[in-house]
């Protein structure tokens, strides 16, 4: 059976450690996790893997997780200390660690490994609801320090053969990241805007479009009192290069977020239809 072209995900990955909490600031997430067991369910048992590009991973040339069995990164503070001793204990995938680099490469875009990364919030929070059984092989690239989202879409568009080979490719950010702002509802009306503006770009706008709204996000409604520091939004850059042509869909979308905050998830290409080979 012909293996169906995997779609891309940009996911608004919530705060923290959220899906090993409870209590009232973990029902803030309740609906992200509901969105992450939508996704899981219309993957069925496509990916083999999955690469995260996660806002939480800096470094001056992208760099690819490439641990066998990669550790945790605790990059969060003021929880409970329980929340340090968490283990999301899903494989790495070395070979495709290589692959990726191997891909960036051949695109004029060096990189390079790291055998010591670990898996940050950016990736274990969505992980956990995705694939609680921790089954599945995960692999982490970091961001380019510069911030350049011509340089971030360029390295999706290297890396969308993985979608074919059944490597689900996921920007790990959010929507709206002002930590600041987050404190009160100052944010509210900004992250409204800007989302409308999100939405419009990534859903209504042909691709090519899509990524000129893109390269010039800056210009968007509210756009830096809702990213003061773009290292949220970088992942979208990857997962809309690697789409290509595929259409954008709203995966999950809240306006109430941690009070009243606008947030989305988007997704890129048809979800598999039945089973994959």
């Amino acid at each position: 059976m012909t293996v169906h072209r995997l779609p891309t995900y940009f996911v608004s990955h919530g705060g923290g450690p959220w899906p090993y909490m409870d209590g009232p600031f973990r029902r803030n997430f309740d609906e992200l996790e509901a969105s992450l067991v939508r996704m899981r369910a219309e993957l069925a048992d496509a990916p083999k893997a999955v690469l995260v590009v996660s806002g939480h991973w800096e470094q001056r040339a992208f760099t690819v997780s490439s641990a066998a069995r990669p550790g945790m990164e605790y990059d969060y503070s003021g929880f409970p200390a329980h929340l340090y001793e968490i283990v999301y204990a899903a494989p790495g995938a070395p070979a495709l660690a290589k692959r990726v680099a191997t891909l960036l490469a051949d695109h004029g875009l060096p990189s390079g490994l790291d055998a010591e990364r670990g898996l940050d919030h950016g990736t274990f929070s969505i992980m956990k609801p995705l694939y609680p059984d921790e089954d599945i092989p995960v692999v982490q690239l970091s961001l380019h320090a510069g911030f350049d989202p011509a340089l971030h879409i360029a390295a999706g568009k290297a890396l969308a053969p993985l979608r074919d080979e059944r490597v689900l490719i996921v920007g790990s950010g959010l929507s709206y990241h002002n930590l600041p702002a987050m404190r009160d509802d100052s944010g509210y009306e900004p992250s409204r805007r800007f989302d409308d503006w999100l939405r419009e770009t990534v859903i209504d706008a042909p691709a090519e479009e899509r990524e000129a709204r893109l390269l010039s996000w800056a210009d968007a409604p509210c756009a830096r009192a809702v990213h003061p520091r773009e290292d949220h939004l970088l992942p979208l850059m990857v997962a809309v290069g690697a789409a290509g042509d595929s259409a954008g869909a709203l995966s999950y979308h809240q306006d109430d977020f941690l009070g009243g905050l606008t947030v989305s998830s988007f997704r890129f290409g048809a979800p598999p239809a039945g089973e994959v080979a």
